[in-house]
């Protein structure tokens, strides 16, 4: 089974940054305070002992000036490159390193549209609607990160990708009538150029084998499937072979439940129309 990255001592990408920057400051002779890196690099010392600590996200060029005044040979900026691993939830960080190695990909998605098919304004919504609070700066981080995940969708050698969606993902406002609007004509255009597979599960089918919310099936070439289940903060990666055939059997009898391809699209760009009817 493909596995991601090790980190040493089980630290996240942001922790592990976080102590190099530490040891490398530590081993200045004389020792260089958090205040002197900070003053030599045009921040408070305090934003130093933040992202020690692991608390804030360093941006790149921040880390190329700490690489220059500390003569570090660049280390920092090659450590910022695992920060995009930080960047997703401890639940889902290795789901999505697994999700760059798949082959095949099969999501069924009750209440929102999946992460890889969301466009900025839609994932901005999400994000601001899960947690107002966020500064400009952690909001863009997040959107950054989500829209990096999305170049699976549109890449011709990226795994297969099937998309299985409630007729609650269309009604849904996220955001705005126009934004909305506009994200399920993202959906209609990658489906009609044949990058994804979508089909819609109408209100009239009733009850499913998917109801409680996400679901995501990984295939891969040389090792066996995985299955990535999510609710509100959590995650779970499951790769028990028993549990994984029980998540395929309830995808396909979602999928056998679901409108065909050319009728869920017939069906998606209505819920546009209406969506840019109410904005109007």
């Amino acid at each position: 089974m493909p596995r991601p990255e090790a980190i040493p001592g089980g630290m996240t990408p942001r922790e592990y940054y976080g102590s190099e920057l530490r040891r490398i400051r530590e081993a200045v002779t004389p020792k260089l305070t958090q205040e002197k890196l900070g003053a030599l690099v045009f921040v408070s010392g305090g934003y130093i002992g933040q992202l020690e600590a692991a608390v804030r996200v360093p941006q790149l060029d921040l880390s190329q000036r700490i690489d220059e005044a500390l003569a570090t040979g660049g280390v920092l900026e090659r450590l910022h490159s695992l920060l995009d691993f930080s960047r997703f939830p401890d639940y889902f960080k290795h789901a999505k390193e697994y999700e760059s190695q798949a082959i095949s990909i099969s999501e069924f998605a009750a209440l929102i549209v999946p992460g890889v098919l969301q466009t900025p304004d839609y994932a901005r919504a999400i994000f601001l609607g899960a947690e107002p609070t966020r500064t400009d700066e952690e909001l863009e981080q997040l959107v950054a990160a989500r829209m990096e995940r999305s170049r699976i969708v549109t890449n011709p050698a990226g795994p297969v990708l099937w998309y299985v969606l409630d007729e609650a993902v269309l009604r849904r406002v996220v955001g705005s009538h126009g934004i909305s609007a506009a994200q399920l004509r993202y959906v209609a255009e990658l489906a009609a150029r044949r990058r994804a597979i979508v089909q819609v599960v109408t209100y009239e089918a009733g009850a499913h084998a998917l109801l409680e919310g996400l679901l995501c099936l990984m295939t891969f070439a040389d090792s066996p499937p995985l299955a990535y289940s999510e609710g509100p903060h959590a995650g779970q990666l499951l790769d028990d072979t028993r549990l994984v055939a029980r998540c395929h059997r309830a995808y396909d009898l979602v999928r056998a439940a679901a409108l065909s391809p050319e009728a869920s699209l017939a069906l998606i760009l209505s819920a546009a129309e209406e969506h840019e009817n109410a904005q109007a």
